[in-house]
């Protein structure tokens, strides 16, 4: 199969369970407790490893334990660690999250060695040959990003970017895109639409298509995912499960979606694939703990 390559963040997560999420200037007694490999990056890489893709990880940690930890656990994943490059000076990357009682996060990310990820570190990507796609994010540096995209646009490698978190893109990015996958929210900061059902997920896709994206995947949660290009528009449904935490969710959703479309899945069964894989990561703690593997998918 065609190479994956997963450009970005890896962080160690460390998470609370708490029954709901402390205001301003409040203390609250949480739960539970627990460390776990995370960074969007890392679970979009972890998710289309399992999910049976050929996976190489670009990214950077820190010369710390937690780095070392995170080349281990990616290593188990059968991932290609060889372009996972060793900052000295910056720490690796931390997330702190709280999960409530109904499964919602709120996450303050460290960037650390993430944000050192850059233009140099990218070029060696040209070593990986026989690459399908390209994934990413914005966990790091917008000017890596834009270096990647530059170069995956000229060997003709088709670029999915997950605006988390979101930013305003440059139309530069955005014409460099074969597939723009944000949630709500990130729809509606890139275009000023506020996406709250599927007409307004409609006029968001239609204002990223306008501005040169190819086509675009908007996550709707327990709707499901909605997608749309110049010629189709389609929604595929979730199926109805409980959610204890949704964290990782959106990132299972890129990295099956990718696997899918690497094996030449037609869009309505990749992200049928996709939001079947993401059900399952929301019944699950954790992030790349939630993520599931292929034979957990029936469709």
């Amino acid at each position: 199969m065609k190479k994956i390559i997963v450009v970005g963040s890896a962080n160690t997560d460390m998470v609370v369970k708490i029954d709901k999420h402390p205001l301003p200037g409040e203390t609250r007694l949480g739960g539970d407790f627990f460390m776990n490999a995370g960074g969007k990056g890392a679970n979009q890489a972890v998710a289309a490893a399992r999910l049976g893709g050929n996976v190489a990880f670009v990214a950077k940690v820190g010369n710390d334990i937690f780095g070392k930890q995170t080349l281990e656990g990616l290593t188990n994943e059968n991932i290609d660690t060889s372009h996972v490059f060793i900052d000295d000076i910056a720490p690796s990357g931390t997330a702190l999250i709280i999960v409530n009682a109904e499964g919602e996060n709120s996450i303050v990310v460290a960037s650390g060695a993430n944000a050192k990820l850059n233009e140099k570190d990218v070029a060696s990507i040209s070593d990986l040959t026989d690459t399908a796609f390209i994934l990413m994010q914005l966990e790091t540096p917008i000017e890596t990003i834009s270096a990647v995209i530059n170069a995956a646009n000229i060997k003709g490698i088709n670029v999915i970017l997950n605006p988390a978190p979101a930013q305003q893109l440059s139309q530069t990015i955005l014409e460099g895109l074969f597939l723009l996958v944000p949630n709500e929210s990130e729809a509606s900061i890139l275009t000023g639409i506020q996406v709250i059902d599927l007409v307004s997920a409609s006029k968001a896709a239609d204002a990223l298509l306008e501005k040169g994206v190819r086509h675009v995947i908007i996550t709707l949660g327990k709707q499901g995912a909605f997608f749309k290009s110049v010629s189709r528009e389609i929604l595929i449904p979730a199926p109805i499960v409980t959610a204890i935490d949704t964290t990782a969710a959106g990132d299972t959703f890129c990295g099956a979606l990718t696997v899918a479309l690497t094996e030449s899945k037609d869009w309505d069964d990749a992200i049928r694939f996709a939001v079947t894989a993401a059900s399952i990561s929301v019944t699950r703690m954790g992030a790349q703990s939630s993520v599931p593997y292929r034979n957990e998918i029936h469709n």
